[in-house]
């Protein structure tokens, strides 16, 4: 039998909150089972030393409180700054590092750190013998580095700039890091008077600029100023001794050091600057510099990009997609489009890959060609490489081998898939740094074999695997994949000739661990142990389950039952279904499984699985697919298809005898609350929905969303018929809509769920609005994640476990 909870106080307290139109209501905490699994130990982080004979043990703490994600934030340009910093906002530090033999004998922890660290995550030299990390200070951030022989940690410079993230890289040396510190001749910040010196102006002069909907944009001057003063940096150069400046401070968004190290491919911004678009479509320039900071070589003047092409497969024209090649010592490549960026332009080719070698000074060589869009190119030797290529609208995917040697650069057809259909892809090539630190193809059999790993996606689950891919033969080998009832899946490949790997590997009841595999005898040597955060979720039912649309569309959900639970005894149970609607154009893709049933149930703070501790079927991952066929748009029949989604979920549970249909909520996060609220608006299969940070007026969005790339003025009865506020009088059920008010993913701004709660209330539905205040799309402190809890928990036993 299922342990019964007592909830009237909990409920009580609710129910005199929820009396009220509006309340000034403090952080609540729910049952302290759900405590407890919030404040559960987080598990460590480990990093793979590049010579593969070191793990690095990364200590994280727990989880952020509301006083630290309230920290002093600065909104722009489509960034989040902590300007007592220069580095970004509500970011994740950890705690410590020990390090350990790959076998894990010799656990050490690193000496010399500072008091009551930040530190940031670890970047190994290419040789393995030194790691590189940060460390924020309230008033600034520090490099640091540590020598893996002494492990002695040392700090080598202050003031990072971390505005664009991660400035930091290693030269091929092993001695020299580049890095990023705030510009020292910067001056004082620009302020915002009281009195304003007059309007702010946006013109458009009859030129088309359909773009998406962004926050944190800059609004007026003097955010131009900041956002100028916060992200001009200096380029450093530290050679193991002392740090010195190389070249002009600028808006260096970027530095990549060549193969060899002698060169660094740098993007720096300039003005003018938009009201309408993030840093990362202002005007950019990106160069070719020596270590001592000489420009060598200008590759593009980029302007500023108002408006993007919309539509499938379009591009800009122009050069994209600058990188060095990693098996040269210092070859610049990038990829310009050969149909003017539009796809609907037919041609044989559509994109063109350019290579420039040094001293850069020559007429850039073309290199390849790809009929699809260009995806990437996995180097490995002189005369054998990668290229991967596809489309957004067909989701196709093409795979390719090429020799980089021969001019007529023929390539060799190795895979074609859709990218949705996760049963049949191929995996992909396992790469090894090279001399330089760069990941290349990792060969076998004397150059003769390649190496390939993926998912191992099946109507079973998820099954990882190595496979081996004869070059010659043009033949694929299965050398191993993890079998029932484990999930286990590959790191690293130790020592091919010896059949040696290191895994991570996991089922229901054991935590993921690291483990030395020999592929070939099944041999397994355990290396970490670490420990089971959640022993009080021991007894929880986990299963697999399938059934079918409808249509006869394959679907499947993971199905969560309390521990101690007794179909017989205890009846059906009141249930939560939880999902995210994905698009497909293909039918027999959108049915297949995802995940596996032999994973460890880990539970992140903010997750839904904590209700099943309180007596709740949880229906996780219900397939959700919305497919287009026939010519078809998904989105054209996007409410049919859901109602049919969570039909179709009801019922097999129904039918299982877990769920008591008259006792189901639903819920999701982001499009997962769209789809709450439409469910709601568009059928009465639930007693209950709660809407987690999501959009609900698609006019809001008039550019497209998600898949959807029409515009509103092209397909308005989708977008009118898509849109719960416009299906507000509809909705019968109790609706619990959560956002945070910092929200900064595009398309869910807080108005979104502020003006769904008017229209509800004008239509008088039942219907709670919760604002949590400085969360992002995310939820991450502490306090907030345990209100939402008590939110949740109180609205779903109120309206679903004690319907009347």
């Amino acid at each position: 039998m299922i342990k019964r909870i007592c909830l009237s106080l909990l409920s009580a307290s609710f129910a005199a909150a929820s009396a009220l139109p509006q309340e000034a209501l403090k952080y609540q905490l729910p049952h302290d089972e759900i405590v407890k699994i919030v404040d559960a130990p987080v598990t460590p982080l480990v990093s793979i030393s590049p010579d593969k004979t070191k793990i690095l043990i990364i200590e994280r703490p727990p989880i952020i409180t509301i006083s630290e994600l309230s920290e002093e934030e600065l909104r722009i340009a489509g960034l989040r700054i902590n300007p007592a910093t220069s580095g970004p906002s509500r970011q994740t530090y950890n705690k410590g590092f020990r390090i350990m033999n790959i076998d894990g004998t010799e656990i050490r922890g690193v000496k010399g750190l500072p008091l009551d660290p930040r530190l940031g995550s670890p970047e190994w030299s290419p040789d393995g013998s030194k790691f590189v990390f940060t460390n924020a200070l309230t008033t600034g951030i520090e490099l640091w580095v540590c020598d893996v022989e002494s492990l002695e940690a040392r700090k080598i410079a202050d003031n990072v700039n971390m505005v664009f993230r991660n400035p930091i890289s290693w030269l091929s040396d092993n001695k020299r890091i580049v890095y990023l510190i705030t510009d020292p001749e910067k001056g004082n910040k620009s302020g915002r008077g009281q009195v304003p010196e007059g309007p702010v102006i946006q013109e458009s002069l009859g030129e088309k600029g359909q773009t998406a909907t962004f926050q944190d944009l800059l609004k007026d001057p003097v955010d131009e100023a900041i956002f100028e003063y916060f992200a001009k940096s200096q380029l450093m150069v530290w050679d193991g001794t002392t740090s010195s400046k190389t070249g002009k401070p600028g808006m260096i968004t970027s530095v990549s050091p060549s193969p060899d190290g002698r060169y660094l491919l740098v993007s720096i911004i300039n003005r003018p600057f938009s009201y309408i678009v993030p840093w990362y479509n202002f005007p950019t320039t990106t160069q070719i510099w020596d270590t001592k900071g000489n420009i060598v070589k200008t590759l593009l003047e980029e302007p500023l990009v108002e408006n993007e092409p919309r539509g499938y497969d379009m591009v800009l024209p122009g050069p994209r997609y600058y990188t060095w090649r990693s098996d040269k010592p210092a070859t610049v490549s990038w990829v310009e489009a050969l149909d003017k960026g539009d796809y609907k332009n037919e041609m044989k080719y559509h994109d063109q890959v350019y290579l420039l070698e040094d001293p850069f000074d020559g007429s850039p060589q073309k290199f390849i060609a790809t009929e699809m869009r260009f995806s990437g190119i996995t180097w490995g030797k002189n005369d054998y490489a990668i290229i991967s290529e596809g489309l957004s609208k067909t989701r196709m995917r093409v795979i390719s081998s090429f020799n980089p040697a021969d001019p007529q650069n023929t390539k060799k057809k190795l895979h074609e898939f859709n990218s949705d259909d996760r049963y049949n892809n191929p995996g992909r090539f396992i790469t090894d740094p090279n001399i330089y630190g760069r990941e290349v193809l990792k060969f076998t059999d004397k150059g003769r074999s390649l190496l390939l790993s993926g998912n191992g996606a099946s109507p079973e689950g998820d099954r990882p695997f190595i496979d081996k891919y004869d070059i010659p033969a043009g033949i694929t080998t299965r050398l191993w994949k993890s079998e029932a009832p484990y999930y286990e899946n590959i790191i690293t490949i130790l020592d091919i000739s010896k059949n040696l790997v290191l895994t991570s590997r996991q089922s229901v009841s054991e935590v993921p661990n690291y483990y030395i595999r020999n592929i070939k005898t099944g041999k397994l040597a355990q290396v970490t142990k670490f420990e089971n955060p959640y022993p009080q979720l021991a007894g929880i039912h986990k299963e697999l389950v399938k059934y079918k649309r409808n249509d006869s569309l394959d679907l499947s959900f993971t199905l969560y039952l309390p521990a101690g639970y007794d179909k017989s005894g205890d009846g059906p149970l009141p249930t939560l279904l939880w999902a995210y609607p994905r698009e497909y154009n293909d039918p027999s893709a959108a049915g297949q499984v995802s995940g596996s049933p032999y994973t460890f149930t880990r539970i992140s703070p903010a997750s839904a699985l904590v209700y099943v501790t309180q007596g709740y079927a949880i229906l996780m991952d219900a397939a959700f697919p919305i497919v287009g066929a026939d010519g078809k748009e998904p989105n054209d029949t996007f409410v049919e298809q859901l109602v049919a989604d969570a039909e179709a979920a009801i019922n097999k549970a129904v039918e299982m005898g877990v769920t008591d249909p008259e006792r189901v909520a639903v819920s999701g996060h982001s499009y997962g609350a769209f789809m709450t609220a439409n469910l709601l608006a568009h059928s009465r299969l639930f007693a209950a929905g709660i809407a987690e940070s999501g959009a609900y007026n698609r006019t809001l969005t008039p550019f497209g969303f998600q898949n959807e790339r029409r515009s509103y003025w092209e397909a308005p009865e989708i977008y009118n018929t898509m849109s719960p506020f416009m299906n507000a009088d509809k909705v019968k059920d109790p609706i619990l809509l959560i956002h945070g008010l910092a929200d900064n993913n595009s398309g869910t701004f807080p108005i979104q769920s502020e003006r769904l709660y008017a229209a509800l209330k004008g239509h008088g539905a039942v219907v709670r609005l919760v604002m949590l205040p400085n969360e992002s799309h995310g939820y991450a402190a502490r306090e907030t994640i345990l209100h939402k809890h008590w939110e949740v928990l109180n609205w779903m036993n109120k309206y679903v476990k004690n319907k009347k």
